[in-house]
């Protein structure tokens, strides 16, 4: 490690040498025709190819700015302020320089009559990305699930949002966003896509990204460079099953020195979820002894409430201080299962069956405090962030089972309860530095430190229906103390051609685990150091076609709760248990592709996952108990081909249309000998998007996806298919939208798996709420023409606290 530290600071100290060259600054006044100052107008300068903006700043008072620390080069000076056409020149600075004085002229149109051009999306495939350009699109009229669910690539499937088999890190803005899938999902769709100007499908992030990062989301949000208040109203009404309600608010202000966002979003749901399993159980020769078949209704009621917030302070031209606040409050949650299993024999003959209720109430909070400094160098930049997350969840569970006899006569009945609580504090500091070698290449390196402590308990109650008297169950209750620090560094170099685009890293994390069970003394410790190398090539053969290739080795870590020795018992028959055994899923990804006429791609991957952590049911035909547990598969391969294609059919109509083969094989041993299967499976996807009406105020989306028969933990999951269809109009001068969404039109997207190998033999169907019809309306004010810096800052660590 020694060596290591030192190669990273040598590195670190030799990208500084870059920062002494001479620096220089450009001056001036911004002025209207009548010779009078205009206040907050905005100057910045961008790279002479106008791609990269290189420093920003708005007048004084007196129309007066300054652009300090500039070196020598030719670059693009703009200014602009609401109500003025822009102004634009090239400057050639060799020296201090003083600006004749920039003279805006009055537009000839007043801000309300301004008409914007309503685009479609468009599609950028780089060799390690594909950015999906929404800008001044419908899409942008939804939430940032609703631009998620339609990007391509990205299918959003019952809370989880999976990039084809795995599940990506969310950023916003290159800042990283965790939270449980349920939560996360509550957070995007409670949030305005007004100000998202495109998403990246990161599928092999460089270094600076962490290890556990095997593909990345991130949401590009459009930054402010315009003074004054910008604000939303936004209501939304969801008939599925039940009445769903949110409600939203998100407020951006800016002046010279400060800038800040709140947004804060308020919902109420209740879901239902119908389910129909059937477990076989099989005797010593596995021929079916008993079948037990399970109809189980679930209603979830909540309510939630969602407040981010973001305050910068401009210190000078060159310092950034702000200060993020991410929290989460779920005061309310109330979980019900009511459950009847029939049992038969081999012959289908009644031989008894039980009922089982289940009460739970959830308590949730979790807050994230993010603290960044933003130095602007000569060349390049360095940011530091430090975070801080402190999270609880609290659960309250009451069980009552009845039990039947032959005749469905009751015999007894039995009942529990459980009181689970789950306390984690995760503190991460990190150091990035970033700098341009050249106008074509660049270097960035940086060093993380990460600190995660939790603390898990759970205590169960048998409970004598007779007296109501409560006795604890010591052999299911327990505490578990679980301790975790990673050490990272990495470094990555950037080169961009007209011909080539190479980026290639290498990222080392040592991490230090310590778990302890206290009612069992189990252990759970690992302490190992690993490398995790990442690179992308892409070559343009001409303006129309390229080719391309990427590797990227990556980590996924255990969730705690998986890492839990518990057993918790969702009734007599069910029980969810942890694994302190689980050890990292360790992942090696390879892509081929070649793109076409800027309108299809053609790629092939390979993916190898070693220890691959998956959550399975295991049927005791002893005891007749499901357990559902996390283990490491001693073997998973996945590797498939796609072709896509994405262009604009006419000016008003926009289609994209992917298609995949892939292949997944999966090989484990249970103990009784190995178990291997693996099945081809497609995924095909095809969006339109369609604007109508002179000013294109009208536009509708419709997009399917058919997933067809795959492989998911040894469990074969059938054919569905995903459709939503959404219209947006414009109301109120622009400044009021409504929408209307349709879910699951042909009612096929409900899950059907089935299980069979070895002495394992089940199936079963959920009926879940995603048939709905969504009503919604939002009301711009304020400075309706600002663009926010919104974003919302957590960390990789958050992921997995409710795994």
């Amino acid at each position: 490690m020694f060596h290591l530290k030192t190669y990273f600071l040598f590195l670190t100290l030799s990208a500084t040498l870059f920062c002494f060259s001479q620096e220089y600054s450009i001056s001036g006044t911004v002025l209207d025709t009548n010779g009078q100052p205009i206040e907050f107008a905005n100057v910045f300068l961008v790279s002479e190819d106008a791609e990269t903006v290189i420093k920003g700043i708005s007048t004084d008072d007196k129309g007066f700015f300054m652009l300090k620390n500039l070196p020598k080069n030719t670059y693009i000076l703009k200014a602009s302020f609401i109500g003025f056409d822009g102004h634009q020149e090239t400057i050639v600075l060799t020296e201090d320089l003083k600006l004749e004085p920039i003279m805006l002229q009055e537009s000839s149109e007043n801000l309300d009559q301004v008409s914007i051009t309503v685009k479609k999306p468009s599609l950028i495939r780089e060799a390690d990305r594909l950015i999906f350009n929404v800008q001044n699109t419908a899409l942008v009229e939804g939430s940032m699930l609703d631009v998620l669910k339609n990007t391509p690539g990205v299918l959003v499937v019952d809370d989880a949002i999976t990039i084809k088999s795995a599940t990506p890190t969310i950023y916003i803005n290159d800042k990283q966003v965790y939270l449980s899938s349920a939560d996360l999902n509550q957070l995007l769709d409670g949030s305005s896509a007004n100000s998202v100007t495109s998403v990246e499908v990161i599928t092999n992030p460089s270094a600076r990204y962490d290890a556990a990062s095997g593909v990345v989301l991130n949401i590009k949000m459009s930054k402010n460079l315009i003074a004054g208040y910008r604000g939303s109203l936004s209501a939304n009404y969801t008939q599925g099953v039940f009445p769903r309600y949110d409600f939203g608010s998100n407020n951006f202000f800016k002046n010279k020195k400060i800038s800040f966002n709140i947004n804060y979003n308020y919902s109420k749901d209740k879901i239902n979820r119908d389910g129909d399993d059937t477990v076989n159980y099989l005797d010593d020769t596995n021929s079916l002894d008993q079948s037990w078949r399970s109809r189980t209704n679930r209603n979830t009621k909540s309510e939630t409430h969602s407040l981010n917030a973001n305050f910068d302070y401009f210190i000078d031209d060159t310092h950034t201080l702000s200060f993020s606040a991410n929290t989460f409050y779920l005061p309310y949650f109330r979980y019900s299962i009511d459950n009847n299993t029939i049992i038969t024999d081999e012959n289908a003959n009644f031989l008894s069956r039980f009922t089982a209720d289940n009460l739970s109430r959830d308590d949730k909070y979790n807050l994230g405090f993010d603290l960044n400094f933003n130095r602007r160098l000569s060349k390049g930049q360095l940011l530091f962030n430090a975070h801080f997350t402190t999270y609880n969840y609290e659960r309250n569970q009451g069980v009552l089972s009845n039990f039947y006899d032959g005749n469905n006569t009751f015999d007894n009945a039995s009942a529990f309860n459980t009181n689970a609580n789950q306390d984690t504090e995760i503190f991460t500091s990190k150091l990035d530095y970033n700098v341009p070698l050249n106008d074509k290449s660049s270097f960035e390196t940086g060093v993380k430190y990460a600190s995660t402590r939790t603390v898990s308990d759970l205590t169960q109650f048998d409970v004598n229906l007779n007296t109501g008297a409560e006795s604890l169950n010591t052999l299911n209750s327990d505490v578990f103390d679980y301790d975790e620090r990673i050490y990272a560094a990495y470094a990555n170099y950037s080169l961009n051609t007209d011909k080539w685009s190479i980026s290639t890293g290498l990222r080392v994390e040592q991490t230090n685990i310590e778990g302890v069970s206290a009612a069992t003394s189990i252990e759970n410790i690992q302490d190992y150091l690993e490398w995790f190398p990442n690179a992308s090539v892409q070559y343009n053969l001409t303006d129309n076609y390229n080719v391309y290739t990427n590797y990227k080795r990556s980590i996924s870590r255990p969730g705690y709760a998986d890492l839990n020795p518990f057993r918790f018992f969702l009734n007599e028959n069910y029980v969810v248990s942890g694994n302190p055994n689980l050890v990292p899923t360790f992942i090696d990804h390879v892509v081929v592709g070649a793109g076409l006429l800027n309108m299809f791609t053609v790629e092939a991957y390979y993916k190898n996952l070693d220890g691959a952590i998956s959550e399975i049911p295991r049927q005791d035909n002893n005891t007749n108990i499901i357990e559902y547990i996390n283990v490491n598969f001693d073997k998973t391969i996945e590797f498939g081909f796609d072709f896509a294609t994405y262009f604009n059919v006419t000016d008003r109509w926009y289609l994209y249309a992917v298609t995949s083969f892939f292949n997944l094989e999966e090989e484990t041993d249970f103990g009784n000998g190995v178990v291997n299967q693996n099945q081809w499976s497609n995924l095909s996807i095809l969006q339109n998007s369609i604007s109508f009406l002179e000013d294109n105020s009208l536009s509708a989306t419709l997009s399917l996806t058919y997933y067809g028969n795959h492989l998911e933990a040894f469990q074969t999951v059938d054919e569905r298919l995903f459709s939503e269809l959404s219209v947006v109009k414009s109301v109120l001068d622009k400044k009021g939208v409504v929408s209307l969404s349709v879910g699951d039109i042909f009612n096929a997207q409900d899950i059907r798996t089935r299980v069979r190998y070895q002495n394992q033999f089940s199936f079963g169907k959920s009926d879940i709420d995603n048939r709905y019809i969504k009503v919604g309306f939002r009301y711009k004010f304020g400075n309706t023409r600002l663009e926010t810096n919104e974003r919302s800052i957590d960390l990789e660590e958050l992921k997995r606290l409710d795994k």
